[in-house]
């Protein structure tokens, strides 16, 4: 498929921490969507699929998202500016909402390689197996299967003090208590009340699924990456009083939480959502010596203003 009229990078998208089921072999990415088994390889403006429909390619990484207006909205100061240029192309992905709201319920304080770990072990004990050119592959557990798991096995795929969690909310979703894709057309702050409902979803796992999952483009999760790159880039939007607080503490309240978002979605706008996930790359990228281009010249004209 010809993406020349599509801004898109394959890669960056699928390491960029939204997602944590696909796994590179080669030139090919190979992932589980729903039951089926698909795998992807772009070259320059060149995307190359099997095994999966175009307009499904098309949808679920977001190619109908104008990104090219959607840089242009967000890109209000020189540090985003340079986060867009290093990791232009990066899309939100539209993944399921059951999957995506359990893999943010495991991703709690996990580094993405630990969630990727415990999420393959979750889906091979848990999951159908689906065999694809000869190799075994496991589609994502269904609320049932997780609702009549026992904690003890949930605790041996790695997820610890998560389990219970998980086993609640599967239960929940399994009992049909709440239709979570129907969230999508609730308007945020209401969709987000009800994911908190849910035992293991507080404001950032729920602004994750939101926005990865659910089409709230303005949700804005925060965490420790993107506390850092608020702290460093854009005190000055924010009292020194509360700025102090910020820096003292390792984690942030509810009303502090809050407090980030709004400001993101009021400085950001409507693609809010956009800028976080640029921002938490880039920050994540900068932290393992990846991304380059911001020089120290730069970054001292950003922390002066």
């Amino acid at each position: 498929m010809d993406i020349s009229a599509y801004p898109f990078n394959l890669e960056v998208t699928l390491c960029c921490g939204q997602v944590f089921k696909w796994n590179k072999k080669g030139d090919w990415w190979y992932g589980v969507v729903g039951d089926r088994v698909s795998k992807l390889r772009q070259a320059g403006e060149i995307l190359e699929f099997h095994n999966i429909e175009e307009d499904s390619v098309k949808n679920y990484f977001s190619l109908d998202h104008d990104l090219t207006r959607i840089g242009a909205e967000i890109g209000r100061d020189d540090y985003i500016r340079a986060a867009l240029q290093d990791f232009w192309g990066l899309r939100l992905v539209r993944q399921q909402p059951w999957e995506c709201l359990i893999s943010f319920i495991c991703a709690t304080y996990k580094s993405v390689a630990a969630i990727r770990q415990m999420l393959h072990k979750l889906s091979m004990m848990f999951g159908q197996k689906i065999v694809f050119e000869g190799e075994d592959f496991y589609a994502f557990p269904t609320p049932e299967k997780l609702a009549d798991a026992r904690l003890q096995d949930l605790k041996s795929c790695g997820l610890g003090y998560r389990s219970p969690y998980v086993s609640k909310t599967a239960k929940k979703i399994f009992a049909g208590e709440c239709d979570i894709e129907a969230l999508g057309k609730l308007p945020y702050d209401q969709a987000k009340k009800e994911l908190c409902q849910y035992p293991g979803v507080g404001a950032k796992v729920a602004d994750c699924v939101l926005l990865f999952s659910l089409g709230k483009l303005d949700a804005f999760p925060v965490d420790v990456r993107v506390k850092r790159t608020i702290l460093r880039y854009y005190s000055e939007h924010f009292p020194e009083s509360f700025v102090k607080k910020l820096a003292r503490e390792d984690s942030l309240s509810s009303s502090e939480y809050e407090r980030i978002c709004r400001f993101a979605r009021d400085y950001f706008g409507k693609y809010a959502g956009y800028a976080q996930e640029y921002l938490y790359h880039y920050e994540r990228m900068k932290y393992y010596g990846i991304a380059a281009k911001v020089s120290t010249r730069l970054n001292r004209k950003i922390e002066k203003g």
